[in-house]
């Protein structure tokens, strides 16, 4: 089936398979390979993106459903060279040990900041529920913590 949408700011339309998971035409088709697979059932986080600024884990979401959407991948959330705030948390903080789940936690953050500016721990407890193996969820919180900080100083 032909589908048509937005990724990064770009319009896009290709044929694929309707019920193939979104994460795979980001990954093959588009050749965006910052959106990780991690579990395959949405349980883990690594693809989380954006469809309509909404947070969606990519390996569960069928392409057909990104008909007429405006999809953002971790490679469209910064403006240009300017970092988007939780992409210069991530690195103040230096939140990464193998960084491979990070793309879908910085995903998820931005998310969450759009609709809660300055979160509480228990709003990212709540919202923030993606998975690191390394362990990094300390310096995650902290990093979110930051990335608040820098959004509001922006405004």
């Amino acid at each position: 089936m032909k589908i048509s949408f937005n990724i990064n700011g770009t319009p896009q339309s290709l044929e694929v398979e309707g019920n193939t998971p979104l994460l795979w035409v980001i990954r093959d088709v588009l050749n965006l390979k910052g959106t990780k697979f991690g579990c395959g059932k949405a349980a883990c986080g690594a693809c989380t993106i954006h469809v309509d600024g909404e947070a969606v884990r990519s390996c569960s979401f069928a392409a057909k459903f990104a008909e007429g959407k405006n999809i953002t991948t971790i490679e469209g959330l910064s403006s240009g060279d300017d970092l988007h705030p939780v992409q210069q948390a991530w690195i103040e903080e230096v939140v990464p040990q193998c960084g491979y789940c990070q793309p879908g936690f910085m995903m998820a953050t931005a998310a969450l900041l759009e609709k809660v500016p300055d979160p509480s721990d228990k709003d990212i407890d709540d919202n923030i529920v993606n998975i690191c193996r390394c362990a990094t969820h300390y310096r995650i919180r902290k990093a979110i913590h930051r990335a608040a900080e820098i959004q509001t100083n922006n405004i």
